[in-house]
C-alpha cells in the first residue's frame, strides 16, 4: 500500500515559523518521531513546531469545545512533544484557515489545549488574539547562565514561564539547551525563559529558550508573559490602576503588541504570514511515519 500524497503549508509569525498539516477529520496520525522528523531544518522541512488544522468535533481532546469552535490547533513542539498553547501558532493557524478559505476576516474562535482562543483577522494583516488571563503563580524561582543568576517570575499563559530582566541580552547565552532553574519543582514539565532588556517607556526586547523547540526567533506566548511581568514591576497592573497597559515587545524576528486588560485579559497583536504550500513526498513521509 502507498502511502497517499498528504498537504503541508509553511508559515511564520514573527519568524517564529511552523509546518501547517491540514487533517480536518483527524485521520493523520503523527507521533512525536514524525513530527520531530518534518520539523527538522536538514532532513525535514524544517520549522519550531507543527500545526495540525484538524475540526474540533473530530479530535477527543477538543469535542468538548466544538460548540465554541470549529477548527482545533493541535500544536506540536519541534521535538514532536504536545504544547497546550502557542500565541504566533495560533495567528499563523488563523492565517491558514483564511488562506484555504474555511473562514472570513474577522472574529473567529479557535480551540487549544488551553481552552478557546478569540481571535481577530484584520484587513490590515495583523491579527489579534485574545490570549485569556495571565496566572502569577507564588513562589521564587531563579535562573541561571554561565555562572550569572536572576530571579524570573512565575507567569502561565496557559503554558509555563519564567520571565528574567536583565542588563544585555548577550547574558542569555547561545540558549541551545535549555537554561537552568531552580527550583526544579516549579516547573516539573519544564518552562519556556525569557531574559529581558528594557528599550523606552513601555517598550521591552526579549530573547527565550521554547521547551521543546530551543531558541526561537519569537514567542507569543512569552510576548505575553513579558508584559505581564513587566507590568507588574512597573507598577502598572490594570486591576489596580483600572487602565489597560500596552507594551511593545521586540522579538529576534520582529516587535509583537500586548495589551493587558482591566478584567485580566491578555491581546497580543502582530502579523502572519503563510510563505509555501506543497505535498509531503510519499516515499519520505512512509519512512517519516515508521
Amino acid at each position: 500500500m502507498t502511502t497517499p500524497r498528504i498537504a503541508f503549508l509553511k508559515g511564520h509569525g514573527t519568524e517564529n515559523d511552523f509546518v501547517i498539516v491540514p487533517d480536518p477529520e483527524g485521520r493523520l496520525d503523527l507521533s512525536a518521531a514524525a513530527v520531530a522528523r518534518i520539523c527538522d531544518r536538514r532532513a525535514g522541512l524544517g520549522g519550531d513546531g507543527l500545526l495540525r488544522v484538524v475540526r474540533a468535533a473530530a479530535h477527543p481532546e477538543a469535542r468538548e469545545q466544538a460548540g465554541e469552535a470549529e477548527w482545533f490547533m493541535d500544536y506540536r513542539n519541534g521535538d514532536g512533544s504536545v504544547a497546550e498553547m502557542c500565541g504566533n501558532g495560533v495567528r499563523v493557524f488563523v492565517r491558514y484557515l483564511l488562506h484555504a478559505g474555511l473562514v472570513e476576516a474577522g472574529d473567529v474562535a479557535i480551540a487549544t489545549r488551553a481552552g478557546v482562543r478569540r481571535v481577530h483577522l484584520a484587513k490590515s494583516g495583523d491579527v489579534t488574539v485574545s490570549m485569556g488571563r495571565a496566572e502569577l503563580p507564588e513562589g521564587g524561582v531563579t535562573v541561571t547562565v554561565d555562572g550569572r543568576s536572576w530571579p524570573a517570575r512565575n507567569v502561565n499563559m496557559g503554558n509555563p514561564h519564567a520571565v528574567a530582566f536583565v542588563e544585555d541580552l548577550a547574558h542569555a547565552g547561545h540558549l541551545r539547551e535549555a537554561p537552568p532553574f531552580a527550583p526544579a519543582t516549579v516547573y516539573p514539565d519544564g518552562v519556556n525563559i525569557e531574559f529581558v532588556v528594557d528599550r523606552g517607556p513601555r517598550h521591552v526586547a526579549m530573547r527565550v529558550h521554547e521547551r521543546g523547540s530551543g531558541e526561537t526567533r519569537s514567542c507569543g506566548t512569552g510576548a505575553c508573559a513579558v508584559a505581564v511581568a513587566a507590568a507588574r514591576r512597573d507598577g502598572a497592573d490594570p486591576a489596580v490602576t483600572g487602565l489597560p497597559v500596552t507594551y511593545t515587545v521586540d522579538v529576534l524576528g520582529g516587535s509583537l503588541s500586548i495589551t493587558e486588560l482591566p478584567d485580566g485579559t491578555v491581546e497580543m497583536t502582530g502579523p502572519a504570514v503563510i510563505v509555501a504550500e506543497g505535498t509531503f513526498d510519499p516515499d519520505w513521509l512512509t519512512t517519516a511515519l515508521a
